[in-house]
């Protein structure tokens, strides 16, 4: 029995070497697993992170950039484009080359539109901001700040500006009157002879008479040159002029009531003051103003109409040294308009379109920005030679369903066969069900159905501007349409047609005081005629106003009258199948006409011209000037 236990101890003391080896790789297994364990268990400790309590910051209201985006959409059945004449065209802005921009962008990026949208451009301004240039603020003195009328007369009104500019010009001054929410922004002060309602008018207050009114404008004066100048003016009413916080222009309409009661403010020292014509009354020189390169003044101009009727507002630069065409006109000089930017074809044509021709440039004299330009002149080198145009050869290839062709003339169609006419002049007749598609496609284009086509015209005569209390008994002669331009057309012919066709229409207006015409307004629409539209279309554009004006009784009328219109039908291949019109010359040349904007002046070639400009009866009675 004893032999027997202690041989089973020394079996649990040796054992066989291959339970040994699994006990220990069990044993391994076991340990390896809990240093794993405690390893994720480390690194995950390691790894944890507790974020800070969030801080409270004030959210900054950001302003959504306007990118325009290209975007692709499925054809519409109907395409109406239709343009009015309201809006201006947006100018040119010609800025200075930025190195390192253009190769960058060489790529073709599509989608994104780096181009300005001015919004109206007027006399008095644009709707946005291109950097060197004025901010106007309007301010109506007839109404506090709440828009409420408030007692207000011209020498109530011009003690307000004297405080205003006495006072060193503060805002604060002008606070208490209706002050516009429109800001305008103009590169110049170029307002020829006009109606005092249109400044309100641009500004967006189309309730406000154009009376008792001021508008303040602030900008910098810099030249990319040492310069030495001064500035001439004329305004009517009121217009003075403020560089780096001292006055060196006032130059208001002479007399008691605007500029008596400013010349404690300000004097002209030159003997050239009031003796040379601009615009409406005559010109006062200002103070000489040396200019530093590239070193920018602050400058403010402030402008205003008292009584109503007829405002000016010319700001002209003489530089030093230099010589001027003279005006002819009593002879003075020529000068070019004060400009921080060059103008716009746009704003070219408003500023033409009242100012006689003799009493400023508008194209001329320094532009005062902080850079010079350098206008490039387009190379010729690689322009195309003209290509002459190729006679249509009246033959086609005519092919049947069966396979068989044949090289012949249109024709007619008679009895449903198509009539041809083969190289010889011999007539062929084959029955038009019989032809390819294609060319029965042809022939339904070739015979388009008749349409009677009818021009559309509403008009309304607009209420003048309300007379002034001020200015009893001289009402300027003014005559002034609203009307809306459109077409209708109506199929007569019988049979179907199951192609669409294009219809466009231009509305023409006549110079009162000039020999060329003025596209008024443009339309286009598609159809294809049918039992869903009575085989018909009508459509018309938005209003458009036409307006005559002259600048005093004895002045003759200005403006424009409705003259006629161009009516055009167009097939798929682009051919015109009928068109209406009382000018045959407007047919002949509606390639050129397709070329001319809403609102642009054009003679009878189509040619684009420039608006008519005021003539010496403009200036018929002002025995002051």
């Amino acid at each position: 029995m004893k032999r027997s236990i202690k041989k089973q101890r020394g079996m649990a003391k040796g054992m066989p070497s291959a339970v040994v080896l699994s006990i220990l790789i069990h044993v391994a297994l076991f340990l390896l697993a809990g240093m794993l364990v405690v390893f994720t268990v480390v690194k995950k400790e390691d790894r944890k992170f507790e974020p800070p309590k969030a801080v409270e910051r004030p959210q900054m209201k950001l302003k959504k950039p306007k990118v325009k985006v290209k975007k692709t959409s499925k054809p519409k059945p109907t395409t109406r484009i239709v343009t009015k004449m309201d809006r201006a065209s947006m100018p040119e802005i010609q800025l200075p080359e930025m190195s390192g921009m253009g190769d960058g962008l060489a790529g073709g990026v599509v989608g994104f539109d780096l181009a300005l949208d001015l919004g109206e451009v007027s006399i008095f301004g644009a709707g946005q901001t291109i950097g060197n240039d004025f901010v106007g603020t309007f301010y109506d003195l007839k109404r506090n700040r709440s828009g409420k009328p408030t007692p207000m007369d011209p020498e109530m009104y011009l003690e307000a500006i004297r405080k205003f500019v006495k006072d060193d010009w503060k805002a604060t001054r002008l606070s208490r009157y209706y002050q516009s929410p429109k800001k305008l922004y103009t590169t110049t002060f170029a307002i020829p002879p006009v109606l005092s309602i249109m400044a309100p008018e641009a500004f967006g207050e189309k309730d406000t008479d154009g009376w008792l009114w001021a508008a303040h404008y602030k900008g910098e004066l810099v030249y990319p040159e040492d310069i030495r100048f001064r500035f001439w003016g004329m305004g009517d009413d009121v217009m003075l002029v403020r560089v780096n916080g001292e006055v060196v222009l006032i130059s208001c309409w002479p007399g008691g009531w605007t500029e008596g009661y400013l010349t404690q403010v300000w004097q002209s020292s030159s003997p050239d003051s009031h003796k040379y014509p601009l615009g409406i009354n005559r010109s006062v020189v200002g103070d000489w103003i040396d200019l530093k390169a590239g070193v920018p003044l602050p400058m403010e101009v402030l402008i205003g109409e008292l009584p109503g009727g007829v405002f000016q507002a010319m700001l002209c630069v003489e530089v030093e040294s230099e010589t001027y065409p003279k005006n002819p006109f009593r002879n003075g000089p020529k000068l070019p308009i004060f400009k921080t930017e060059e103008p716009s074809q746009d704003l070219m044509d408003a500023i033409h379109g009242d100012l006689d021709p003799g009493d400023a440039s508008v194209t001329n004299g320094p532009v005062f920005r902080d850079y010079a330009f350098t206008p490039q002149v387009a190379s010729t080198a690689d322009a195309a030679p003209p290509v002459s145009a190729v006679e249509e050869s009246p033959f086609r290839t005519w092919n049947s369903k069966g396979g068989k062709s044949i090289e012949a003339e249109y024709l007619t169609v008679l009895a449903g066969n198509a009539v041809l006419k083969n190289a010889k002049g011999k007539q062929i007749k084959i029955p038009v069900d019989q032809l390819s598609e294609g060319d029965q496609l042809f022939l339904t284009l070739a015979n388009p159905p008749r349409f009677d086509i009818e021009f559309l015209k509403k008009s309304r005569q607009v209420t003048p501007p309300k007379q002034s209390p001020f200015m009893s008994g001289d009402r300027r002669p003014y005559r002034a349409f609203d009307s809306t331009f459109g077409v209708k057309v109506k199929q007569m012919s019988t049979g179907g047609y199951d192609q669409r066709l294009t219809v466009e229409y231009f509305a023409i207006g006549e110079e009162v005081d000039g020999d060329n015409y003025k596209l008024l307004g443009r339309g286009v629409d598609s159809f294809i005629p049918g039992a869903e539209n009575q085989k018909s279309l009508e459509f018309s554009g938005d209003k458009v106003r036409a307006t005559q004006f002259a600048i005093s009784n004895s002045a003759p009328m200005r403006g424009i009258k409705y003259g006629g219109f161009l009516i055009t039908v167009t097939d798929e291949r682009g051919k015109i199948v009928q068109y209406k019109t009382p000018y045959k010359w407007l047919f002949k040349n509606l390639e050129d006409l397709k070329n001319i904007p809403v609102g642009k002046y054009f003679d009878k070639e189509c040619n684009l011209v420039g608006p008519p400009r005021p003539g010496p009866g403009n200036r018929a009675g002002w025995s002051w000037l």
